[in-house]
């Protein structure tokens, strides 16, 4: 078994319930690890970070859960070779002081 590593990805996008949240872009930065069955056939990092940040921006999700749920099922029908992903979206300006997230792992 192989896995993918992105590893602070960072990007601004609409995220999250509060109101100037659905009106102001924030930055996020995502991390996943993402394990697949290796079959001559690599998965590619570019495409797939490229996957996850165009459903983040054009999606607008309110919750985090949500949009991990949603990443995992996409990635999974595009990517039938997947077993696991692990990953986490992190928005480091929202609160002072913290890092806050959400994070999932998905077994396949």
């Amino acid at each position: 078994m192989f896995s993918i590593i992105i590893k602070d990805f960072s990007f601004d996008t609409i995220i999250g319930v509060l109101d100037f949240e659905r009106t102001t872009p924030q930055k996020v930065i995502v991390n996943t690890e993402i394990f697949y069955d290796y079959n001559n056939e690599y998965l590619d990092y570019a495409k797939v970070s490229e996957i996850i940040k165009n459903i983040l921006q054009n999606k607008k999700f309110e919750i985090l859960e949500d949009s991990l749920d949603y990443i995992c099922s996409y990635l999974k029908n595009e990517y039938p070779e997947i077993t696991t992903i692990n990953l986490e979206i992190l928005k480091p300006n929202i609160l002072n002081d913290m890092i806050v997230g959400a994070k999932i792992i998905k077994k396949y």
